[in-house]
């Protein structure tokens, strides 16, 4: 069934590129709603901006909404993540700001509220997007891939992703995670956003990064992590990787089942892979889920243990 929070919850912070403190509230909202962002801050014109692919213009560094009368909610994309991996199918967000508060760059700050809210099943059906062929999308080196399932491969979510940075503190890191029973928490919540010291500088002299610190980001430098207490994870990049991949794909508007393979990619390619997903309406189809196929969803059978390894 669909599921919503069992009460709001508010969170305080600032914006990562736009430096700007900003409030934040989750509520309920009722069946079908899906996740919809509602500017606290704006008058005369709608304020609603649906967290949906169609709406996002496509950037390198975060993803961003705009309605169409120009009003945006940027870097949503690690609240996305901890509502599709909580399992959170309607919610309407109210935020005061453009941007979405960064915590410390990760998703377990959301992730760890929603679960203390709590979730209410709602009386209607939750349907999927099940692939029944492959869609695909490249630029330059990068790639991102959905595809269906194969033979043993369980009916569900997996996510593969391969990356490859000069910088030894990165270097190349793979990883392969079925999304299904708290995957989410276990594995992917508490890796955070990062970013090589000799990009700092750039970004700021674009406006962005203006509320980055080494608190909120895991800033490396050659060999070295700069933020302090190092990683959480050896391989804590490809994780967040993978993390920013489950929000971007949350926009799509409903869990999709299939495996996302990723090289290189970021939030621009998994939007590019979404508009070419839903440009192909012979690959995939909408299923309505029975438990069984409930289970195998990001979300599913969640408990407080799932949260003992987060930092």
């Amino acid at each position: 069934m669909q599921t919503t929070l069992f009460r709001y919850v508010g969170f305080t912070g600032i914006g990562l590129h736009t430096g700007r403190p900003v409030r934040l509230v989750l509520r309920p909202a009722p069946v079908g709603h899906g996740i919809v962002f509602r500017r606290m801050d704006v008058v005369g014109i709608d304020r609603l901006v649906p967290a949906r692919w169609d709406l996002v213009e496509i950037s390198p560094l975060n993803t961003r909404v705009v309605n169409a009368d120009g009003v945006s909610v940027s870097t949503i994309e690690h609240l996305m993540a901890a509502l599709s991996g909580c399992g959170v199918h309607n919610a309407l967000i109210e935020i005061d700001g453009p941007e979405v508060p960064i915590l410390d760059g990760s998703a377990a700050g959301f992730a760890r509220a929603i679960l203390d809210a709590g979730l209410r099943r709602q009386d209607a059906p939750l349907r999927a997007i099940e692939m029944l062929d492959v869609v695909e999308v490249y630029y330059g080196q990068a790639m991102a891939r959905l595809r269906p399932a194969r033979g043993h491969e369980p009916r569900g979510l997996r996510i593969d992703f391969e990356i490859d940075f000069v910088d030894p503190a990165i270097g190349h890191q793979s990883r392969v995670l079925d999304m299904a029973n708290g995957a989410f928490l276990r594995e992917l919540c508490d890796s955070r956003t990062f970013c090589r010291l000799s990009d700092v500088e750039a970004m700021q002299a674009q406006g962005l990064a203006l509320g980055g610190t080494f608190e909120n980001a895991v800033v490396v430098d050659g060999n070295r992590v700069l933020s302090p207490g190092g990683l959480r994870h050896p391989d804590e990049a490809v994780r967040h990787k993978m993390l920013d991949a489950l929000g971007d794909l949350g926009t799509a508007g409903l869990p999709i089942l299939g495996v996302y393979e990723g090289l290189r990619a970021g939030h621009a390619m998994t939007n590019r892979l979404l508009r070419a997903l839903f440009a192909r309406p012979e690959a995939w189809r909408v299923v309505t889920c029975d438990a069984a196929l409930e289970d195998r969803l990001p979300g599913s059978r969640l408990k407080p243990a799932d949260f003992a390894a987060v930092a």
